[in-house]
Order: C-alpha cells, then sequence, then structure tokens
C-alpha cells in the first residue's frame, strides 16, 4: 500500500494569453487556455487519487481563468498557497517547504499542469519509488530535456534546484546533477512528455480518450490534422 505523501500541484491559472503561448496558433489564445485548464483540472483529479493530501501552489488571477467556476470547485477543500520567490526553482523549493509546514513528517511528489497523462496510478508507483529503503528523491524526466516530477523524502531537500535553470533542454540533467551534488540518492522515474507545442498537445490527447484535456483538445487537432494521431 502506498504510503502517504503530499502532491504538490505546481499551477498558473490558466488566463487567456497567459498559458499555453506556444499552442498559438494554430490555437487561439482561449483554446489555449481552455486545454490549460483540462489539464490542470485532470492533474488534480490525479493528485486527489494519490494516499495523502494536496497543496496548490499557485499564481495568477484565478478568477479570469478559463472555466474558473470548475477550477474553484476543485480547489474547493485543498490547500492553495500562493507561489513566492525569484524565478521558477525558488518558486518549486518554496512550494515544497509549504507542503512541509502543512504537512510535517510526510515526503512531497511534485507536478505541474503540463503532463494530464500523469494518472494516480503513476503517481502512487513514484511515490511507492520514495519509499523504498535507500531512496531520497524520484525524478521524472520529460522528452524535452526537463523534467516532469519531483518526489523528495526531505522536502526542504528542494533547496538544492535554486541555482537550477528552469525550461532549458538541459534541466533535467542539471537537476539530477544538482541533487547528487546535495548527496541524495536519486531514483529515475518514466519519462513523459510535457505539452507545450500543437504536436505535443494532439499525440498526448490521444492516449487521453474520454479526459477533459481530450475534449479540449478535440478542437486544436481538427485546426492542425497534419500533427494528428
Amino acid at each position: 500500500m502506498t504510503a502517504p505523501v503530499t502532491t504538490v500541484v505546481l499551477a498558473k491559472a490558466p488566463v487567456p494569453g497567459r498559458v499555453k503561448t506556444r499552442l498559438c496558433p494554430p490555437a487561439t489564445p482561449e483554446l489555449a487556455a481552455a486545454i490549460a485548464s483540462a489539464a490542470l483540472l485532470d492533474t488534480l483529479d490525479a493528485a486527489a487519487g494519490v494516499p495523502g493530501d494536496t497543496v496548490v501552489a499557485m499564481t495568477g488571477d484565478r478568477a479570469a481563468a478559463s472555466g474558473a467556476a470548475e477550477l474553484d470547485a476543485a480547489l474547493d477543500g485543498l490547500a492553495v498557497v500562493a507561489q513566492w520567490g525569484d524565478g521558477l526553482a525558488a518558486r518549486i523549493a518554496a512550494a515544497h517547504a509549504d507542503a512541509a509546514a502543512l504537512h510535517p513528517g510526510r515526503p512531497t511528489l511534485q507536478v505541474g499542469m503540463d503532463t494530464p497523462q500523469a494518472s494516480a496510478e503513476l503517481l502512487s508507483r513514484c511515490a511507492d519509488r520514495l519509499a523504498e529503503p535507500g531512496v531520497d528523491a524520484v525524478l521524472g524526466p520529460a522528452t524535452d530535456g526537463g523534467w516532469w516530477v519531483l518526489g523528495l523524502r526531505d522536502p526542504l531537500a528542494a533547496v538544492a534546484l535554486r541555482e537550477v535553470p528552469m525550461s532549458t533542454a538541459e534541466t533535467g540533467e542539471r537537476t539530477l546533477d544538482a541533487l547528487w551534488a546535495a548527496g541524495l540518492r536519486v531514483v529515475l522515474v518514466e519519462p513523459l512528455t510535457d505539452v507545450d507545442t500543437a504536436a505535443e498537445a494532439v499525440a498526448v490527447a490521444a492516449g487521453l480518450a474520454g479526459s477533459r484535456f481530450a475534449g479540449a483538445d478535440a478542437e486544436l487537432t481538427l485546426r492542425c490534422p497534419e500533427v494528428s494521431v
């Protein structure tokens, strides 16, 4: 049975023109925001299926978000904290620290809103790996060179990432190096594709029939049949 963890969802309010801008074109800003909203909602559902608690580290204007009412309903009853810190790496470290303060003694398992294919089952397997003897951290590589999940037995160890440049083709490798340099024993879990481009969105949606993400992505698939799978 999976030991309880605190699942940390790092999220940005899906406001048109503020999220998934690399989908435009062929997507409109409104469609891109709807796709981002669906991805976030599916991720929150997955997090809810992991034993333990969920903490959402949020930035942006929720009131202006696509699907604001559904998003508010999904966040109701969850711990929602504001992202803080100078740069993404600092905000990641802060989110782990905030989760540790809310749920002392629990490991953290952090995901973003770019991998709606990360199911509750997959996240629970990551938590299981983190609970194995001799494991301090789990890291899930992303196919673009970044990473999609970070699990830490000690959430405060996320401070090791503060100098890691984020959103580059070397982020995954640099993150692994930083964790090793901090003396952590790291297990790599299966890679996933971050959804940033239209081709990636269509490909991921094809494997998620019936999900919110696939439903929101249907119009994008029609707009770019050349990347349909």
